[in-house]
């Protein structure tokens, strides 16, 4: 009889869909490598998991959307190592007794963890001898925040070199720091002919496609962004992701039905590479998980609106590296996009320049590593 798999606890966090992502990914390649493996996925943020952990996060989407402001104060006020250190501090007493509660649970040989909050509960629990396993965090952005600090992990995980260097400022061994890049699922790292999938999708080869996202949450000015698109003459094939807002969803079809432009509005969806693989540039929120499946795809990307503090990082990485055009306040979504489709060359020299950065095996990677 063949003895039981290694079981994996894979922590991670319903804030976006960016952290899920990859929790998802790293997942689908544990199992692919070692098919007895016991794995197991949490949502550290759900009311299943913790009231508490439920409650922060429905008060960090009710700042995000109503006080951005305020989010990004929080954000640069935590960055610093003292003041950063107390907050995490003063968190590690509530959600800690989440993480203990976990680990009775499912008794885990190994912790993945995607999202700070259950990175530094088992950094907090490692540090006072209160269990043991080999642990990691995979950062899904473009640069590191102190909330990300947690001294007592065996390993970390990150996008690019320079997330080395800063976790090494902030007193992480260099020895344990992996640069892996930001794991995306089995999808997103394979070839594909644009034609064919613009013909299982019913899209025409005659007319740009543009693929409009909002993040898993749906946030974005996309209204804002179809009356732009609106004053581009030649006709264009949009493929706007909705995600789970609803509402947007209903203002995109009502929108569609007036345009000149053939608007394709689109919820939640599995077809996400099909789509990408389908379209010419794509319009969205620089949340990482986005960006880096785009990059995968070596799709060119206009980045607008992101989230102050982790997604103005990964709009900066992005477009300083040729890979995205920044979308600034003033700017002229019309202009860039029109100017974008009438020099393809630029098109060409963005989906290069992503193919160069690209890590398609990320989820591999750390696999292998935490296996």
């Amino acid at each position: 009889m063949m003895s039981e798999g290694k079981s994996f606890l894979i922590v991670t966090a319903s804030v976006g869909s960016g952290h899920e992502k990859a929790a998802a990914a790293v997942a689908e390649s544990i199992q692919k490598q070692h098919p007895e493996a016991v794995i197991n996925i949490i949502d550290f943020m759900s009311m299943k998991t913790s009231w508490i952990n439920a409650m922060m996060k429905h008060g960090y989407l009710t700042m995000l959307n109503l006080v951005p402001n305020l989010y990004e104060f929080m954000y640069q006020f935590t960055a610093g190592r003292k003041k950063g250190g107390f907050v995490k501090w003063a968190m590690s007493s509530v959600i800690v007794y989440s993480m203990k509660s976990l680990i009775r649970k499912y008794r885990p040989d190994t912790i993945i963890c995607t999202h700070p909050f259950p990175a530094d509960a088992v950094s907090h629990l490692l540090e006072h001898k209160k269990a043991d396993f080999d642990s990691c965090a995979i950062i899904t952005d473009y640069s590191v925040h102190q909330m990300w600090v947690c001294p007592k992990l065996n390993h970390y995980f990150v996008a690019i070199e320079s997330m080395r260097d800063q976790l090494v400022e902030f007193g992480i061994s260099r020895d344990i720091i992996h640069v892996s890049g930001i794991p995306v699922s089995e999808p997103f790292c394979r070839g594909y002919d644009k034609a064919e999938c613009r013909r299982e999708l019913g899209l025409s080869m005659d007319y740009p496609v543009i693929m409009m996202m909002g993040g898993g949450l749906g946030l974005g000015g996309m209204d804002g962004a179809l009356d732009q698109l609106e004053k581009i003459r030649e006709k264009l094939q949009l493929l706007v992701i909705a995600g789970r807002n609803e509402e947007l969803k209903r203002k995109v079809e009502a929108f569609a039905a007036t345009s000149h432009h053939h608007i394709t509005a689109l919820g939640y969806t599995d077809k996400v590479s099909l789509l990408m693989a389908a379209s010419d540039v794509i319009i969205t929120k620089p949340g990482a998980l986005t960006l880096t499946e785009a990059m995968s795809l070596g799709l060119p990307m206009v980045l607008h609106e992101p989230i102050p503090g982790p997604e103005t990082d990964n709009a900066r990485f992005m477009s300083e590296g040729g890979m995205a055009v920044w979308l600034h306040s003033g700017d002229s979504l019309a202009k860039i996009i029109g100017d974008l489709l009438r020099h393809p060359e630029k098109l060409a020299l963005m989906s290069q320049n992503s193919r160069k950065f690209r890590r398609t095996d990320a989820a591999t990677t750390i696999a292998e590593y935490m296996s």
